[in-house]
């Protein structure tokens, strides 16, 4: 898989009220940057169980490669309880200790990250020690670019994972609660332009994306602010909606797109996908180019 754009971390299911979903944010990325047609590799950890099953058979309808997914002899297949206080505020409990916690650092992996184009990663899967090594020895090797897609989620959300990560990192997605907490954590400035030129001074980022749900998204590029006020429709699902913007964003950007424009971009997809039930549905491309033009 020579210059796959290699997604690492959680793989699991969202398990809704009334069905479960197959998900994770990596690995939804994945699945999104396989939709927009770019080539990618998925790694991550499951367990010996019929979930983990359901998960391989699943990986592979949606085109993606199953040969970098581990089986733990011992540990279980991730799951999430998805509960929704409102429809576009979804809440999770996340199971631990799962398979991916456990995820190693393998000779097809270490092989995988040397010819990717670009990795993308997260702060969840790095709550772990194990798994959180094999992410840096990943990072570590990898020539291209470093796509680091913050995920707090409490009681995961420690701030030396988050420097050390945003360290490692050339693209950084967050969202604007994220970015509250990092101005905490880092004094950033209350300003949110001026808290994002800082904190990618401070790590010396080239990318800092800036989610807003029903907002929009704000981007600071190479030096430069964009803002996109965001798509109006009539939300069913959020989950998956930011990793669907994040695929099209770098998508765009890796291949030298204008900011302004993969910003507009990575709106509409977002939007799609929160206007459809479950982390990655198909994605209507003529939607899509409607909302980009609305």
């Amino acid at each position: 898989m020579p210059n796959s754009i290699l997604c690492i971390g959680e793989v699991l299911w969202d398990v809704y009220p009334d069905a479960k979903h197959l998900g994770g944010a990596p690995f939804n990325v994945a699945c999104h940057l396989r939709a927009l047609g770019r080539d990618a590799a998925f790694a991550s950890r499951i367990g010996r169980d019929a979930l983990g099953e359901e998960i391989l058979r699943a990986v592979a309808r949606h085109d993606i490669s199953t040969e970098l997914i581990q089986a733990d002899p011992a540990l279980p297949t991730g799951t999430v309880l998805v509960t929704f206080p409102a429809p576009d505020q979804p809440v999770y409990e996340i199971k631990h200790p799962v398979a991916w916690d456990a995820i190693e650092a393998t000779e097809e992996l270490l092989r995988a990250a040397d010819e990717a184009e670009a990795v993308v990663f997260g702060t969840l899967a790095q709550r772990s020690e194990r798994s959180r090594h094999t992410i840096h020895e990943v990072i570590g090797r990898a020539p291209g670019t470093i796509v680091c897609d913050l995920n707090l989620r409490p009681p995961s959300d420690d701030p030396a994972i988050c420097e050390t990560s945003l360290e490692r990192s050339d693209i950084v997605k967050l969202n604007d609660s994220e970015l509250g907490t990092l101005a905490k954590w880092f004094k950033l400035p209350d300003d949110q332009r001026k808290a994002a030129s800082a904190l990618a001074r401070r790590f010396s980022l080239q990318t800092l994306c800036i989610t807003r749900g029903g907002n929009g998204a704000a981007l600071w590029h190479d030096g430069h602010w964009f803002e996109h006020p965001g798509c109006r429709i009539e939300v069913a699902d959020a989950v998956g909606a930011g990793d669907a913007f994040l695929a099209s964003l770098m998508s765009d950007l890796l291949c030298g797109g204008d900011a302004s424009a993969s910003l507009a971009r990575a709106n509409a997809v977002g939007a799609y996908v929160a206007s459809q039930p479950s982390a990655t549905p198909p994605l209507d491309f003529n939607r899509i180019q409607q909302l980009c033009a609305s």
